[in-house]
C-alpha cells in the first residue's frame, strides 16, 4: 500500500509564505511524477504545479513567479513553496503522484491540506 500524507497548510495573510510538503509511503518501486493541485469551493480541482521524474517543472499560469515545487528523492518527499499568497490561493490542496508498485502503476492522492489567505 502506498500512502501520501500532506503537512503545512494554515492561515496567512495577503502576501505571506506557506510551504506545504508531502511524503509518499509504501511499498514503492518508483515514482514518475508528484505534483500538487487545489480546489476551491465551487470550483474544479486545478494542476498548481508539478515536477517530474528528470528535473522538469509544470506550473499553473496563475502562480508562476510566486511558487516553486522541489523534490527530495532520498525521502520520497515534494514540497511546494508559495510565495506572495493572494486570497484566490485559498483553497484545499492535494498531492498526487504516479507511483509504481509491484505489480502495477497508478495514481494517489493525499488527503488535502487548507490554505486559507485572508487579512
Amino acid at each position: 500500500q502506498v500512502q501520501l500524507v500532506e503537512s503545512g497548510g494554515g492561515l496567512v495573510q495577503p502576501g505571506g509564505s506557506l510551504r506545504l510538503s508531502c511524503a509518499a509511503s509504501g511499498s514503492i518501486l518508483n515514482i514518475n511524477h508528484m505534483g500538487w493541485y487545489r480546489q476551491a469551493p465551487g470550483k474544479e480541482r486545478e494542476l498548481v504545479a508539478s515536477w517530474v521524474n528528470g528535473g522538469s517543472t509544470n506550473y499553473a499560469d496563475s502562480v508562476k513567479g510566486r511558487f516553486a515545487i522541489s523534490r527530495d528523492n532520498a525521502k520520497n518527499t515534494v514540497y511546494l513553496q508559495m510565495n506572495s499568497l493572494k486570497p484566490e490561493d485559498t483553497a484545499v490542496y492535494y498531492c498526487n503522484a504516479n507511483i509504481w508498485t509491484r505489480g502495477n502503476v497508478r495514481d494517489y492522492w493525499g488527503q488535502g491540506t487548507q490554505v486559507t489567505v485572508s487579512s
